[in-house]
């Protein structure tokens, strides 16, 4: 069988149809002719975009196309950013993301390509997006091809489609088009581009916008005069000056005008062959908000159509201009917002490294409720949050301050994680607001590495290993704040969970996760690769992490908080001292209590005494919860002189002392202090100000293995 580029399929090298022969005579190139050697004839390129692997293959022709060379270009779609302008590559972007989200099976776009000698070239891109069995997109195969010949043609086309509509097409085609347009860069790439499309008809663009009494220039012709980026608004010498005061337009028709009116910017725009302007107030609720400028090579004067033209061509602009202000000024104040209800600063934990970081949703929507704080705790804890208000504004952006200090406050109080979740949710819900939020908040006992955990409807925590694997860890949740407060259901689940010297817990946001056209499991399972692919340290780890969701365009913030538990050669060596409170009638209070214990013991190298000290630790809390009013405070202290033992002291608010009974076989109390005298080496009471402690000791020798690390200096 012949190669079909040869003779085609069944068909001899040299039984070509009359003519085919002499076609691949005079060419060289053979009869048919090669796909890609067709393409790259006609201007056309293929590429091929591995999404998995982030990978982009492009062919010498779509490389040439980019004007980059093989050995420039190392197959990272972010290799070609210099070479698109940067609204525009914004703009592909955003259409590449909508087609992967919304399962659309293909997409094309329009984008100049900036070319070395400073050209911006009109090129158009198709792509054919493959799918999975299950929707999800990995690939895809497309086209790039130059198209600057059809846009040239249909600017011919629109310029003979205006004049026979008397302008009017223009007037439509730029209102259209500025209703996208978010913020003044924004208006301004819209205005280039329909210049650059030829529907303005006149050689260059000019932009301004009034600011405290000046017009400083936006956008520029071929390039700003020097002097001319900030002028007076009463400047006689600029015509923008002059149609901001008067808030009436300025047509200057020739050159010789140009040259009397204003002698000095005329000195500098006549080099670029400017021979009229039409100088355009943007007014906006019946003040000058700016001035649009639009300069024309080789005519002079302009019809009263004409004039009336650009008049609404300048009121449509000035909307938009209006809009895209009010926009930017919302935006400013969330933002402002945000970052003041967000801590300051992070404060420095003895026994963990900490990094935190925002980021805001790169396709410019307001900030959110997206949060994280570091609360110092008591007795070597610390607390963590990462949260989500629902919501993009300013209402969302001040709930979540609110929410944040609230929960901060609880936390500070001494409630367990359960409590400290109820109360938070409690207080959403009585706030004036209709808004949930999700919520994950750790507490850590850096000293023994013990973690309590509480979830409420946000994303599980991952766990960063000494090793740097990865994996989840599974958190039992409940409601989200405001929503359990609701519907009255405020238990919170507690997970408890050990972080070891080197690990690294990581709490975020769903804006780390999210993916265009993936599930949260598909994102989270690229998180987990990422952060096992990442750098050891925490801070260039938190970059890494932060880089790859900008990197994806996500429509959502991000929050993420990042603890490591130092190792045992960096931390506080144990012989601390670990303290906690105990609140009255909170059985789960008495439950971290009793885990805070367990771990203290086994960390520092009492485990041959473990069921003793927990029994008369546990025997000392609930003796001062039954016989006083308030609660308790237990604090454990490792004691190294003269030799070394465990201390367990339980204070109470009450100054009556115990004392030892001697129980019935039929009592079912008084047995609390013959416990203690029974397995503590020695106890006693100290009377303290308004109260007592009651205080007892163990002996732990040290271990062969602990013997021969240093001690607590």
């Amino acid at each position: 069988m012949a190669d079909p580029i040869d003779g085609g399929p069944g068909r001899p090298a040299d039984d070509h149809p009359t003519g085919h022969r002499a076609a691949e005579d005079r060419t060289g190139e053979g009869w048919p002719v090669r796909p890609e050697r067709g393409l790259a004839l006609n201007r056309m390129g293929i590429f091929d975009w591995d999404l998995d692997q982030a990978h982009l293959y492009l062919d010498a022709s779509a490389l040439d196309l980019f004007d980059v060379l093989p050995d420039e270009y190392d197959g990272s779609p972010r290799n070609l950013s210099a070479n698109v302008a940067p609204a525009e590559g914004a703009r592909m972007d955003g259409v590449v993301s909508r087609a992967l989200k919304s399962g659309e099976s293909s997409y094309g776009i329009y984008f100049r390509v900036r070319r070395r000698d400073g050209e911006l070239r009109w090129t158009h891109t198709q792509g054919s997006i493959r799918r999975d069995a299950t929707g999800r997109p990995y690939r895809i195969i497309g086209v790039v091809r130059d198209a600057a010949q059809e846009i040239e043609d249909f600017t011919a086309r629109s310029r003979y489609d205006t004049g026979n509509r008397g302008g009017t097409g223009v007037v439509a085609q730029t209102t259209a088009a500025l209703a996208h347009a978010r913020s003044v860069r924004d208006v301004i790439d819209v205005l280039r581009d329909t210049h650059d499309l030829g529907s303005f008809e006149s050689s260059s663009l000019v932009m301004g916008l009034v600011e405290a009494g000046r017009i400083r220039l936006v956008a520029e012709g071929p390039e700003f005069m020097p002097g001319s980026r900030y002028t007076r608004v009463d400047d006689p010498e600029f015509p923008m000056s002059d149609v901001v005061r008067s808030l009436r337009p300025r047509f200057i028709e020739s050159a010789q005008e140009f040259a009397a009116s204003y002698p000095r910017l005329w000195d500098h725009v006549r080099k670029f062959g400017s021979t009229s302007a039409a100088y355009l107030p943007l007014i906006a609720q019946g003040r000058a908000i700016g001035a649009l400028g639009l300069l024309y090579s080789g005519r002079t004067g302009f019809s009263s159509d004409e004039r009336n033209l650009l008049i609404a061509l300048g009121s449509s602009i000035a909307q938009s201009v209006q809009r895209a202000m009010l926009y930017e000024q919302e935006k400013d104040l969330a933002e402002g917002l945000q970052q003041a209800m967000l801590p300051r600063r992070v404060p420095v934990i003895p026994g963990a490294h900490v990094a935190v970081r925002y980021s805001s949703a790169r396709d410019g929507q307001s900030v959110g409720g997206d949060w994280y704080d570091v609360i110092p705790l008591p007795g070597g804890r610390v607390g963590a949050v990462v949260g989500d208000v629902q919501g993009h504004d300013t209402h969302a952006a001040a709930v979540m301050g609110q929410l944040r200090i609230a929960l901060r406050a609880y936390a500070a109080e001494g409630h367990a994680p359960a409590t400290v979740m109820a109360r938070a949710s409690a207080f959403l819900h009585d706030l004036d607001t209709e808004r949930f939020a999700t919520c994950t908040y750790a507490e850590v006992e850096l000293t023994t590495g013990a973690v309590q955990l509480v979830r409420a409807g946000h994303m599980e925590p991952l766990v960063r290993l000494a090793d740097g694997s990865c994996r989840r860890m599974p958190v039992e949740g409940g409601l989200p704040l405001g929503l359990s407060a609701e519907f009255a259901k405020l238990e919170y689940p507690v997970t408890s969970g050990e972080l070891d010297p080197g690990q690294t817990l990581l709490l975020y946001s769903d804006g780390l996760v999210e993916q265009p056209g993936c599930d949260l499991d598909e994102g989270l399972d690229t998180l987990i690769g990422l952060i096992t692919d990442a750098p050891r340290d925490i801070q260039q780890l938190a970059d890494r992490l932060c880089a790859s969701a900008d990197e994806r365009g996500g429509a959502d913030d991000v929050a993420l908080l990042l603890l490591c538990r130092r190792a045992a050669a960096d931390a506080p060596r144990a012989g601390g001292r670990l303290q906690q409170h105990v609140a009255p009638n909170d059985p789960e209070a008495l439950s971290e209590a009793r885990r805070t214990i367990r771990a203290a013991v086994r960390a520092w190298g009492a485990g041959g005494r473990a069921d003793e000290i927990e029994l008369v630790a546990d025997e000392m809390m609930v003796n001062a919860l039954m016989h006083t009013d308030g609660g308790a405070v237990l604090t454990l202290r490792m004691l190294t002189a003269p030799e070394r033992r465990l201390r367990v002291e339980v204070a109470d608010s009450s100054s009556a002392l115990p004392r030892r009974r001697e129980a019935g076989d039929a009592a079912v109390s008084g047995r609390g202090l013959l416990l203690v005298d029974r397995l503590a080496d020695v106890w006693g009471v100290e009377p303290r100000g308004a109260g007592k402690a009651l205080w007892c000791e163990f002996g732990v020798p040290l271990s062969s293995k602990a013997a021969r690390e240093p001690e607590n200096p």
